[in-house]
């Protein structure tokens, strides 16, 4: 596929944006993109997920408010997504390179995901608030909470759990899926902890293509940041693959990126540039998402 077309599809979500997802998809587990984007219309019902809105589309980037994320209220789970996934669908919204899952999900106390399956997919847990435990097929079982970040490779195939660990307080924590570049890998998992301190006015690096670089690594090309700035810190962004965009995730405060003034749990998207302008219009967290733009 072109760069430019599957930008377009990236951003504006056409038709065709949808077909290339789907045969993208062909090889996936159904659990893991049946019920996200060709679950029929008449299963959608008795959910919370706010009516579909159209982002705002700019000539090399989109802005996704976050008060415009699909929203489910299940009880036990209240998600925010920005993509569409599960019982919200928004055409315009299906993915941003090869970043297909930014899920916001908030998991009641003693509460989780049952045992399910993936296959073909670099899926990344990030939690802000809590303790989350994992179990899985590969015989690995941890608890990951603020400072760790999880990742697993699904490969040719995993089964796993996540639980809320306690049994008096929520979990808060952010499930992001990418397409990877290379297909029926052996699965894989991983998790680091990284030092908060280390990321005061600066971006740390927390995950990349590589395992002998800093963080978790991954089978794509993509480089995870968190950074989290006082007031009037400035700093910029260096993409580090020629064509690879950026998404950036505000965990908290505001921040100006490329001219737009971003709130809380606001979500930026851009391409085609070489850097980024980062500045802290309040004491702010971010999370910064390099990300091809294109499959391999």
């Amino acid at each position: 596929m072109k760069r430019k077309d599957f930008i377009k599809r990236s951003a504006m979500g056409v038709v065709g944006g949808l077909a290339a997802a789907k045969a993208l998809a062909s090889n996936l587990q159904v659990s893991d993109l049946e019920h996200s984007i060709f679950q029929p219309e008449a299963d959608r019902v008795g959910f919370n997920h706010l009516p579909n809105t159209s982002p705002k589309i700019m000539e090399n980037m989109v802005l996704h408010r976050a008060s415009t994320r699909g929203h489910a209220n299940h009880g036990w789970l209240d998600s925010n997504h920005t993509f569409s996934f599960a019982n919200y669908h928004n055409p315009e919204r299906m993915h941003f390179g090869v970043l297909r899952v930014l899920n916001d999900d908030h998991v009641e106390a003693g509460m989780g995901f049952g045992t399910h399956p993936h296959n073909n997919m670099e899926i990344i847990s990030i939690p802000l608030e809590g303790d989350l435990e994992h179990k899985d097929s590969m015989g690995n079982k941890g608890v990951i909470r603020q400072g760790d970040v999880q990742v697993m490779s699904a490969g040719t195939g995993i089964q796993h759990s996540e639980f809320n660990k306690n049994k008096d307080r929520a979990v808060k924590f952010l499930q992001i899926w990418l397409f990877p570049k290379k297909k029926n890998v052996q699965p894989r998992y991983d998790q680091m902890n990284f030092k908060v301190e280390d990321r005061k006015n600066k971006l740390q690096q927390v995950l990349s293509p590589h395992a002998e670089d800093e963080g978790v690594w991954i089978h794509q090309d993509a480089w995870f940041h968190l950074g989290s700035f006082d007031k009037g810190f400035t700093t910029s962004y260096d993409i580090k693959k020629p064509g690879n965009g950026v998404y950036v995730f505000v965990l908290d405060g505001s921040l100006t990126i490329s001219g737009q003034r971003l709130g809380k749990r606001d979500g930026i998207g851009v391409w085609n540039v070489d850097n980024l302008d980062i500045k802290a219009d309040a004491d702010a967290e971010v999370l910064l998402m390099e990300v091809p733009m294109q499959l391999s």
